[in-house]
């Protein structure tokens, strides 16, 4: 028993070795993304605001190498996200939302099928968009070594969209990584495509109007054709 003992105190003092000095060298490289933040004409001000709180967050790291995706066959992966429950909840937001779903699949040329099954899939129609600090999740991403220059570019434009004020900083949280809203876009998906449809000066991708008309949009400009097979 001594000897389990042993190597549990050395388990755990070498993880917390680990995680001490992932977050020193993290709190390093904020300083240093700070100075290619502002080269890329962020405000100081935006980046002291919205990147205060900004933390190391090792299961981030965890969730990165070990996502569903890679591990689970197609089957596996489609039955733990598809149910008869889902789809009656899918028709219930369409019966509250029917005119107005109608017209956005009408407006883009998009089928409102196609809309709600990505909703359904992304988030349970708005109920899960995830609980996980957006900013903190991109910037461990952008400090990790994995996948650092996809991950930076997608913080730098999260800031820019803050700092054009068309993102509230203090909404953002999504999932482990980065995605926000109804439909889960990235920050970059969110730059290029998203609309602020009811004009209130803010893209709100966290209400029907905003996501809905975003989605579509999306998947209009990426060349969708409505009512053609998918090849």
């Amino acid at each position: 028993m001594k000897i389990i003992k042993y190597f549990i105190i050395i388990f755990f003092t070498i993880i917390h070795g680990t995680l001490n000095a992932n977050e020193k060298e993290f709190n390093e490289w904020l300083v240093k993304f700070k100075v290619y933040a502002l080269e890329k004409k962020i405000s100081e001000k935006t980046f002291n605001l919205a990147m205060s709180d900004v933390v190391f967050l090792p299961k981030v790291i965890k969730y990165d190498r070990f996502q569903p995706e890679f591990y689970e066959d197609t089957k596996t992966y489609i039955s733990k996200r598809t149910s008869k429950q889902k789809v009656n909840k899918g028709a219930q937001l369409y019966e509250l939302n029917r005119d107005f779903i109608n017209m956005i699949d009408n407006k883009f040329s998009v089928e409102k099928e196609l809309l709600l099954a990505l909703m359904g899939i992304e988030t349970n129609f708005g109920t899960y968009v995830g609980k996980m600090d957006i900013l903190s999740s991109l910037a461990t991403l952008s400090f990790d070594q994995r996948r650092s220059d996809f991950f930076t570019n997608e913080l730098i434009t999260i800031l820019q969209l803050i700092d054009a004020g068309k993102i509230d900083h203090d909404i953002l949280y999504g999932s482990w990584a980065g995605a926000f809203g109804f439909f889960q876009f990235m920050p970059s998906t969110i730059d290029n495509y998203a609309i602020d449809y009811d004009k209130n000066n803010i893209i709100e991708l966290k209400s029907t109007v905003d996501s809905f008309a975003s989605a579509a949009n999306y998947i209009n400009k990426i060349g969708w054709k409505k009512n053609q097979p998918f090849s």
